[in-house]
């Protein structure tokens, strides 16, 4: 994650660089592959389902307890894409970014992981 404001742009092949609000590439980004996009996708469509049943279960008037489990599938499916997403970041853009001393990429991860473990 880099201060300015950026975008992706993906072609087919799954490669893409950031780019400043500008369209400009950013200082310090990288170019790198999400090879797992169809099963973050998948996992994220698992966490919003969950997370649309839980408002109905609330606005429904449901017992607690059952809204605590449907929370904790979310959470779990939460937990999965991050999984997910954290190995691809590792074993390419960080990779790379230790490649070419990218100091920035490495700051964000740590960033990243901070936010994480919270």
């Amino acid at each position: 994650m880099h201060d300015e404001t950026h975008t992706h742009s993906s072609p087919p092949d799954g490669e893409h660089t950031h780019a400043t609000a500008a369209g400009e590439t950013a200082p310090g980004t990288h170019s790198h592959t999400h090879t797992h996009t169809k099963a973050v996708v998948n996992r994220l469509s698992r966490a919003i389902g969950h997370l649309t049943s839980v408002r109905g279960m609330v606005e429904g008037g449901r017992d607690c307890a059952d809204v605590l489990i449907q929370l904790s599938a979310v959470r779990s499916a939460i937990n999965g894409v991050c999984e997910v997403i954290l190995k691809d970041h590792l074993d390419h853009c960080i990779v790379d970014a230790v490649r070419t001393g990218d100091a920035d990429t490495l700051a964000a991860l740590n960033r990243a992981i901070e936010l994480l473990l919270k």
